[in-house]
């Protein structure tokens, strides 16, 4: 391991230990110390609501205890990353819960009216309260990717099939959750069919940061894919992904830490953020080889 490794790994470690929320560093230690993925696992049960649901703000940017879709899909992504199995009983709550608030058609919204009376982000607003591809195609990938079997997910994937019929979402957060879902849906020729018009999608969508100059928010190739061994790799020149894995390593703070492009609604909700993106960069650049823990 270089130097400029070693100082990578050592400061962002440093920073989630001094900084970042339990379940944060429980996710830490079960990703680079070997750590069961138990403990992951025990610390989302402080999250998951009597009626099946997340809340509690495991989703940083509003601070609503109740439970919304949004705080479920982190769940769901958390578990995933943690390599935990499929989390029984806990993860058929969450669906029982979905099926409350889905739509006929199995869509659920990012979140609902409720959170409201809570500290949020300003883009946290109506907006969010439509049914959509986002997050259900998200919450219905990571589902068949932990191989779970539910009513709601059957509908669900049926609902985000008939949304893709229509076309592929515009913005870049809906467009990624739909990648999710095309990675892990059981039906592949359906799947590797829409695939093939994924990369010529991209660069028509909003919040799709393709430039590794751009110091602004979005959604960029190492989002979609965050391992040389993505599913979505394939999409994107050897050059792309190393500029931006460049920009990456250049946007890491001197605390160790990697800044937020958002205005979350206070202090505690900057820095858990900022613990999920100092995490998420670690993962991105040892798995590319920038780093090493």
């Amino acid at each position: 391991m270089d130097a400029m490794s070693d100082d990578i790994f050592g400061s962002a470690r440093d920073f989630l230990l001094r900084e970042g929320r339990l379940l944060e560093r429980r996710l830490f230690a079960t990703l680079f110390e070997g750590a069961s993925a138990d403990g992951v696992v025990d610390s989302l049960r402080g999250y998951q609501n009597p009626d099946g649901g997340f809340g509690h703000g495991l989703e940083p940017d509003k601070r609503c205890p109740a439970s919304l879709p949004i705080d479920v899909e982190t769940a769901f992504q958390t578990l995933v990353t943690a390599g935990s199995p499929a989390g029984g009983q806990m993860v058929s709550r969450a669906c029982d819960w979905l099926a409350t608030v889905a739509a006929p058609d199995g869509l659920v919204p990012l979140s609902l009216p409720v959170m409201e009376g809570y500290p949020r982000a300003g883009h946290w607003s109506d907006w969010t309260y439509a049914p959509g591809l986002n997050p259900t195609a998200g919450l219905a990938g990571l589902l068949h990717r932990m191989g779970v079997e539910h009513p709601w997910l059957t509908r669900a994937t049926e609902g985000c099939w008939a949304e893709l019929e229509k076309g592929f979402p515009k913005d870049a957060h809906a467009m990624s959750e739909t990648m999710v879902f095309l990675e892990h849906v059981p039906d592949r020729d359906r799947a590797e069919s829409a695939a093939e018009r994924v990369g010529a999608w991209l660069p028509e969508l909003s919040w799709y940061r393709a430039d590794p100059a751009d110091p602004g928010y979005g959604v960029t190739p190492l989002h979609l894919a965050p391992t040389p061994e993505s599913h979505w790799r394939r999409l994107f020149p050897d050059d792309v992904i190393e500029g931006h894995l460049d920009r990456l390593t250049k946007d890491r703070q001197p605390d160790g830490g990697w800044a937020i492009t958002w205005e979350p609604p206070g202090a505690a909700a900057t820095l858990e953020y900022r613990g999920v993106e100092t995490l998420r960069a670690l993962q991105v650049l040892t798995a590319y080889g920038r780093c090493e823990g």
